[in-house]
């Protein structure tokens, strides 16, 4: 008795190679357009924080965190002491740059928690890291010049050079955006730069990107 052998036509795997192609592409685009999302949403953090200080300054002629009339002003738990400084270090866990947050959401200009021991208190950005504002006077990155520093870490170093390509000079260690290892606002930290040969920054390691306005 004679046996029929069946297979794969030559159009059935083409048609199949096809297939595999365009998810594949499909995957591709997606992962793309999400990370484009991220930097998108890192760079509103660097912006609509600047928004946040101008506004409190017009309403209150004082900087949120710094307020100290900020429990008359807005109901906050905390005043400032006025001195026209953010004291404290961006990522600190009390004081002038921790209350920051509260004083611009009780404001009305940001979203979020306005208790401060809630786990979600401090914000973070698309990837998870902390976001936070300090006065230049606090050490952050060297020469990085301004008189406040927005910092976000957890940034990944490819997302770090998009950043500063979109919203500076497209060097990571020059201008009013610069990147470092971390910044602790306690010693100035270096920048380091994307523009050697090899590139210093790695694009899958986690870095901080601060900008000074």
């Amino acid at each position: 008795m004679k046996k029929t052998q069946t297979g794969f036509t030559l159009i059935e795997l083409a048609i199949v190679l096809v297939i595999i192609g365009l998810l594949l592409g499909g995957v591709l685009k997606g992962q793309e357009l999400i990370n484009s999302a991220k930097v998108k949403n890192m760079a509103n953090d660097f912006r609509n924080i600047q928004v946040y200080v101008y506004s409190y300054q017009d309403k209150f002629r004082a900087l949120p965190g710094d307020d100290k009339a900020a429990e008359n002003h807005v109901g906050a738990s905390a005043n400032g002491n006025g001195d026209g400084v953010i004291a404290g270090a961006w990522n600190a866990g009390s004081g002038e740059s921790f209350n920051f947050w509260q004083h611009i959401r009780l404001a009305g200009l940001a979203t979020g928690s306005t208790v401060t021991t809630d786990d979600t208190y401090t914000p973070t950005n698309a990837e998870g890291g902390r976001v936070g504002i300090q006065s230049a006077s606090t050490p952050s990155i060297a020469n990085l010049k301004g008189s406040y520093v927005v910092c976000s870490n957890g940034v990944l170093g490819k997302f770090a050079k998009e950043l500063d390509t979109a919203m500076d000079d497209g060097n990571t260690a020059t201008g009013t955006m610069m990147t470092a290892t971390s910044v602790d606002g306690t010693t100035a930290a270096t920048a380091v730069t994307n523009l050697t040969d090899p590139p210093t920054i790695d694009d899958s390691t986690k870095y901080t990107v601060c900008m000074a306005f």
